[in-house]
């Protein structure tokens, strides 16, 4: 391990740069997705309910892992217990997999921020069409991913408090602006009204098992649990910094984006395209719905580069949380330097990326599981990977470990740790039938057995 680890400067750089990673596509594009298909209101209503338990004790557990150990993720489990080392291997290799495919997805938000500047919005208004010419381009798709790639690298290189908290402590706040700004402008249109009643007034007929099946993968996904984010953020805490407000305002912070996406998207949609409009996921939402719809809008052009802009904010936050994991365990683990460290990574994330941005286009006949390859790396780590390393960190804590160390750790400068008790019973009994409940829906879900 390097004798002098990097930190943030203090509490604030620390909740943003850890709230710029929860932050991500998933608030913008899935959670909207998930809520029109759940009933709005009911499926906020689950999700707020599974983010002050579930969510709030697996995220409580990874910061006090890293701050406790000041190691990123295969160093803390190891120091926790040796039997489990085995563990941080697994939790590194999901960065490792989500961030080249994410960062071709950044790559495509780059190329319409491009698109609404050079005032070629009502091109891209003929969503599919626009899209599909895109992709069947094999350069135009490689050369935007890898400007991204290129972007999250310099921030990474700059370090923790120079790159990462600083980038994060001027994204954030500007994030936060624009989204509510999109969504106070897009309730003023006529229509709109309608879908935000029907986003925000809970239809109990529409509940049911699946619908907590899915706020409880989409809370998981969204707060960059199981990935060895946020232990690597948590080795980089001070110790002054209270972990208990921490976790509070992050919590509140990913959250808060995640409603205002919906807030944004939802009453759009649902005035320009009725409802088959929030049939739409993915990246079909994004990079054709969404264009199609701001091409009916007044002032369209303006909101779709806005929208982009802060597209663009979102994943690039989150794509220097997960070149920073895997940079900083590269680190602890060899005697590179940080700018070879993220040379290594960049090539190693230019080889698998490769694919996942071709496979939209000529290696789209390339179909792993039934899959495009961006799919497919996504179903992997997200669906498979990540709750069977939330599954066994609840493990290890609950029954080896156990909870006393981590609430120690919370509660190490005196502050009183007011959900202790919750915490105790969801890390040793319920937060691991949930992860099986995750791990076992997911699967089916990206298998196409269970409809979403």
């Amino acid at each position: 391990m390097n004798e002098k680890r990097s930190s943030f400067s203090g509490s604030i750089g620390f909740v943003l740069a850890a709230a710029g990673s929860a932050v991500g596509l998933g608030n913008l594009w899935r959670f909207p997705y998930l809520a029109a298909q759940y009933g709005g209101g009911i499926f906020i209503l689950v999700y707020i309910i599974l983010a002050l338990t579930f969510g709030f004790a697996l995220m409580t557990t990874e910061i006090a892992i890293g701050r406790k150990t000041g190691l990123s993720c295969i160093g803390a489990y190891k120091a926790l217990n040796k039997r489990f080392s085995f563990l941080g291997y697994i939790a590194w290799s999901v960065p490792i997999i989500i961030l080249p495919y994410y960062s071709v997805i950044g790559g495509w938000v780059c190329k319409y921020i491009a698109v609404y500047l050079t005032g070629q919005g009502a091109a891209a208004a003929d969503g599919g069409a626009f899209f599909g010419a895109f992709m069947s381009s094999t350069a135009a798709p490689l050369g935007w991913f890898l400007l991204f790639l290129a972007l999250t690298a310099v921030v990474v290189i700059a370090g923790v408090e120079k790159g990462v908290e600083k980038v994060s402590k001027v994204m954030m706040p500007v994030l936060v602006v624009l989204i509510v700004g999109i969504s106070v402008y897009v309730l003023t249109i006529p229509g709109t009204m309608e879908g935000l009643k029907y986003y925000l007034l809970p239809d109990f007929s529409k509940f049911s098992i699946t619908t907590v099946c899915a706020a409880m993968s989409q809370l998981f996904y969204s707060m960059s649990l199981a990935m060895g984010i946020m232990v690597t953020y948590g080795s980089y805490t001070r110790k002054d910094v209270s972990l208990v407000n921490a976790v509070n305002q992050i919590e509140i912070f990913d959250t808060g984006v995640a409603l205002l996406a919906g807030l944004m998207i939802i009453p759009a949609l649902f005035a320009f395209q009725g409802e088959e409009g929030l049939t739409s996921a993915g990246v079909g939402l994004m990079f054709q719905t969404l264009p199609a719809v701001f091409g009916q809008m007044p002032g369209g052009s303006v909101v779709g580069l806005v929208f982009f802009v802060l597209v663009f904010f979102a994943a690039l936050t989150s794509s220097i949380s997960l070149m920073e994991t895997i940079v900083s365990m590269l680190m602890d683990r060899t005697k590179l330097g940080r700018k070879m460290s993220c040379l290594v990574v960049f090539i190693v994330c230019i080889v698998l990326g490769v694919p996942s941005s071709l496979g939209f286009g000529v290696w789209g006949h390339i179909l792993p599981l039934g899959m495009d390859f961006l799919t497919f790396f996504d179903f992997i780590s997200n669906s498979v990977v990540m709750p069977i390393v939330a599954l066994i960190t609840c493990i290890l804590v609950g029954w080896f470990v156990g909870t006393k160390a981590i609430c120690d750790e919370v509660s190490r400068n005196g502050e009183h740790f007011g959900r202790k008790a919750l915490y105790e019973v969801m890390v040793k009994y319920l937060a691991p039938v949930c992860l099986v409940v995750i791990l076992v829906f997911s699967v089916l879900q990206g298998m196409g057995i269970i409809k979403v």
